[in-house]
């Protein structure tokens, strides 16, 4: 569904990814885990339009979209909740959420995807009117996937969805990752919190200083010794 192939991301003179490739198959959910600046969120970014790459090409599902702007990306069926959430905070929560398909233009659709948000999310009904910067984070995070989905994705990309969230709130926002999987929507998911995304991960891969270093079936990269000592603890 998502290739990447040989992806060179720069900032400037800075080389940020240096020739990713990763696959991800239509209904799976793959992580991408590794620590601090270790490219994860530039890959996100770059998938989504947000970075252009300067080598390499990304196939959505097997059209080229490395060269196309973020909205016509989305448009394509992928999109992303983005790391720190980035809400627009003085919209209500009901406006942000219909933020999420400015895109769109099917009526019936777009209240469909609202309800099905809402009931993903119900903390979110009870809020519909207060300003999206007075949630607490767990409803912020709840706020930012909401909204991501109402473009009706074929393909999620979720960066971070647990960070800075007290325990209870990690486990129930990860129930609800899988939910949206198993109602079919493909997830690519980048996570610190590398022993709870291989949990619920079909395939990860493990990023170091721009580049993959390993790969394979979650299970797998649980048990692997590399993986243990630099991200899981011992």
């Amino acid at each position: 569904m998502l290739t990447l192939n040989n992806v060179h991301t720069y900032y400037g003179r800075i080389h940020a990814l240096k020739g990713i490739s990763l696959t991800v198959e239509q209904g799976e959910i793959v992580t991408l885990i590794g620590s601090n600046g270790a490219g994860k969120t530039t890959t996100l970014n770059t998938i989504s339009g947000i970075l252009k790459p300067r080598e390499g090409s990304i196939l959505l599902e097997g059209e080229r979209i490395d060269a196309l702007p973020a909205h016509k990306v989305t448009q394509l069926g992928l999109s992303q909740s983005p790391e720190g959430r980035k809400i627009f905070a003085r919209l209500s929560v009901k406006e942000n959420l219909e933020m999420g398909a400015f895109n769109r233009k099917d009526t019936d659709g777009i209240k469909a995807d609202y309800e099905r948000a809402l009931e993903l999310f119900p903390r979110l009904r009870e809020r519909l009117r207060q300003p999206g910067g007075t949630l607490s984070g767990g409803e912020q995070q709840m706020l930012a996937m909401g909204r991501a989905l109402m473009s009706r994705p074929r393909i999620l990309l979720l960066d971070e969805p647990s960070m800075g969230l007290a325990p209870i709130l990690v486990e129930q926002i990860f129930q609800i990752i899988i939910e949206i999987n198993q109602q079919g929507t493909t997830i690519l998911l980048v996570e610190q919190n590398a022993q709870a995304a291989l949990h619920i991960a079909n395939r990860g891969y493990v990023m170091e200083t721009g580049e993959i270093r390993l790969s394979g079936d979650a299970k797998m990269l649980l048990d692997d010794p590399q993986v243990v000592d630099a991200y899981l603890g011992v």
